[in-house]
């Protein structure tokens, strides 16, 4: 089943309950102690808010501004060690000073939490039944165990969890991601608590399993009319989802009001900044996205004055002289924290006002027709499986892993082909194939002019020196051993460039994206995210080559942190004339960078084509979900958006379903009669024309359908 939800008015701001508040926090400041001479962290300093009764409250702000560790002390579970004060009440009462026993009666009763990672919060050794069951006897021990286990299974149904009943014995580990998540949502919910406290429960999941979770929270407090804290560094999770916000930035609120005054009558800069660089999918403008410069301060060694203003691009002289308070702008609890807030809100300024980007030039290939320019590569019915083997000493074949299975796809010089779909459906492997340079188990691969598996190892290695790859985890590819200066030489170094070019040529590169040459004497871990990221980058662009393959390079970045390293390469491609196979789950991001999507499901390639035309009209249902699910940052558009909210997670690829592999979760089928499902459940499609251009969907009755 697949359900396609709209908010209703029930769900507008504003319509939570009035009354006291649930929890209020008031002047929070927490202290970590440094260890020998280090000074002392101040992670959180004066945070205060209040939620009340079925009020959703956002947290939002970049890694390390002190979101999780002031939900952590309402929680009681900061280490001994952590200095704090202020008021932390829930109904009224003082939480602080409680001992542990006192907190743990009131954890999972009366405030519960629902982790990033669920795998921190199951155990691996009991079955998610039986501790579901726990959370509920351990507030309520005289409840028979059996009554337990009825309350448990229908928490999994209400969570969306399918055969619950059989499901309730399974472990952690035979869940996927997603559905794990909902256990914790189960488990946190088992005793009606009166608030909840997300801390990023979405982070890790695809667009899709997002939606779900998103779903599921907002039944789960339909359910038990809780107040939510949600804790996000996405701002367009919140938009749709929230009643209030509040900002955080080097440990303290900056900017707190209503959603649609927060979003629309932004007044902090760092606010903008962070609206700014969130990639749209309501937009046709190609603009480059807002990147805040800089990294937040260190919070044992903050700045003097406003800590944002090391990064503001209209900081004063002023902004200096003293950390300013949050004032009141424009009435309606509308607070921000800086003192050319008047000014911004009497001229009206936006966030291209204080955060002005320069255009990126169009690369010269673009005034070249796509049919005329040279292909860099061609993959044709690429196939990859790997054989399911069982057995510990006699080891047989009992199946097959189909990885990819019949993908085609080329790029054009100075294109961008975006690759997308979600975890487990074979983009990653695709990669592994086109770099491996080897035959491939079926069809074939035409990197620059020589096919895959027919090259000497002279030809390999100077294909190798045109093609380079970025990959998602840059720590995961820098030697944390070797100075930045040796990782952006190596391959130079490999390929014989004179040491007395070397020196220049590195850092001409640094210089190139963004980084001080000043630093190649550092070593990676020196660096943050999205600095080594461009490290990464660097490296990849020293041989100068004629095509990337970027492999999710953002996916762990921060937003803002984000938009710079997607400027970053629309401005690399039109100087260097590169051509670019950019691999990414979120569309949001494709449709900044792609000139063609290619939207892969289950191991095929299910629709592809302009990146323009499959963004204003899909053909695929599963496209269609995919645009759906990705949250639009405009709390009005998001409100009134219909979501296509995909049922269950992607099958295994070692038993796909029969004919059309989307089948069981599209719901196109599920709307047809039992003479047209006949097709979709015995015959795999083919991918055929859905217009004019180069736009072509596998699907049996493929339909444009506009779903932003």
């Amino acid at each position: 089943m697949t359900e396609t939800i709209t908010r209703t008015g029930a769900d507008e701001p504003g319509a939570a309950e009035t009354g006291a508040p649930v929890l209020e926090i008031e002047d929070l400041h927490v202290t970590f102690p440094g260890r020998g001479k280090s000074p002392d962290v101040r992670a959180v300093r004066g945070v205060g808010y209040s939620v009340r009764r079925g009020e959703i409250l956002g947290i939002v702000g970049e890694s390390g501004s002190g979101k999780s560790v002031s939900s952590m002390a309402a929680m009681g579970l900061l280490p001994d060690s952590a200095r704090i004060t202020g008021s932390i009440r829930l109904h009224g009462e003082e939480l602080l000073g409680l001992d542990d026993k006192a907190m743990s009666a009131k954890r999972g009763s009366r405030i519960a939490m629902v982790f990033q990672d669920p795998l921190s919060g199951l155990t691996p050794v009991y079955t998610v039944g039986d501790q579901i069951v726990e959370a509920i006897r351990v507030h309520n021990p005289k409840m028979p165990k059996d009554k337990a286990a009825a309350r448990a299974v229908e928490l999994l149904e209400l969570v969306g969890i399918p055969n619950a009943a059989h499901r309730f014995k399974s472990f952690p580990h035979e869940f996927s991601g997603g559905m794990r998540q909902r256990v914790m949502i189960a488990i946190a919910i088992a005793n009606d608590p009166d608030v909840i406290i997300c801390d990023e429960p979405t982070t890790a999941l695809d667009v899709t399993i997002q939606a779900q979770i998103l779903e599921v929270l907002k039944a789960a407090q339909r359910e038990t009319g809780a107040a939510i804290v949600m804790i996000t560094h996405d701002l367009g999770v919140v938009a749709g989802l929230v009643d209030r916000m509040l900002v955080m930035y080097a440990g303290r609120p900056v900017e707190v009001g209503a959603v649609d005054d927060v979003y629309h009558r932004t007044r902090m800069p760092y606010t903008m900044g962070l609206l700014g660089s969130v990639p749209r999918l309501d937009t046709d403008e190609r603009a480059p996205l807002v990147p805040i410069r800089g990294n937040p301060p260190s919070l044992s060694d903050l700045p003097p004055g406003c800590p944002f203003a090391p990064r503001c691009p209209i900081a004063t002289a002023e902004c200096d002289q003293g950390e300013p308070e949050l004032l009141e702008i424009g009435g309606q609890g509308h607070t921000a924290a800086c003192i050319r807030a008047p000014e911004i809100d009497r001229e009206g300024w936006t966030a291209a006002d204080v955060y002005p980007v320069p255009e990126a030039a169009p690369p010269p290939e673009a005034q070249v027709r796509r049919e005329d320019r040279e292909t860099v590569l061609q993959v044709d019915g690429l196939v990859k499986h790997h054989p399911l083997m069982k057995g510990a000493v006699f080891k047989r074949r009992v199946g097959t892993v189909y990885a990819v299975d019949g993908v085609g796809f080329d790029i054009a010089e100075g294109e961008t082909l975006g690759l997308v779909g979600e975890s487990g459906c074979g983009k990653s492997t695709t990669l592994m194939e086109i770099l491996s340079l080897e035959r491939p188990q079926g069809g074939t691969v035409d990197l620059l002019g020589r096919r895959s598996g027919t090259m000497n190892a002279r030809e390999r290695f100077a294909v190798r020196r045109d093609v380079q790859v970025v990959f998602q985890d840059p720590m995961s590819s820098l030697d944390p051993r070797m100075l930045v200066f040796d990782v952006v030489a190596e391959p130079l170094r490999t390929h014989g460039l004179p040491k007395d070019r070397m020196r220049a040529r590195v850092h001409e590169l640094l210089d190139l994206v963004g980084l001080d040459p000043a630093h190649a004497g550092r070593y990676p871990q020196e660096f943050s995210g999205g600095q080594r990221q461009r490290i990464g980058i660097a490296r990849a662009l020293a041989l100068e080559p004629r095509l990337l393959v970027l492999d999710e390079p953002v996916s762990a970045l921060d937003v803002s942190i984000q938009a710079g390293v997607i400027n970053l390469l629309d401005e690399l491609k039109a100087r260097l004339g590169l051509s670019y196979l950019f691999v990414a789950h979120d569309l949001s991001v494709v449709r900044h960078i792609a000139d063609r999507v290619a939207v892969m499901y289950l191991g095929r390639i299910v629709e592809i084509g302009a990146v323009d035309r499959i963004f204003r009209d899909p053909a695929h249902p599963y496209t269609q979900a995919l645009l759906s699910a990705i949250p639009i940052p405009d709390p009005e558009k998001e409100r009134n958006r219909s979501h296509i909210v995909l049922q269950g997670d992607l099958p295994s690829p070692a038993d796909p379903p029969s004919g059309c592999r989307f089948r069981p979760r599209c719901p196109k089928f599920a709307g047809l009669s039992e003479a047209e499902r006949t097709p979709c459940i015995e015959v795999s499609p083919d991918l055929e024309a859905t217009g004019g251009d180069d736009h072509t969907a596998a699907c049996h009755y493929a339909q444009g359908r506009s779903v932003v």
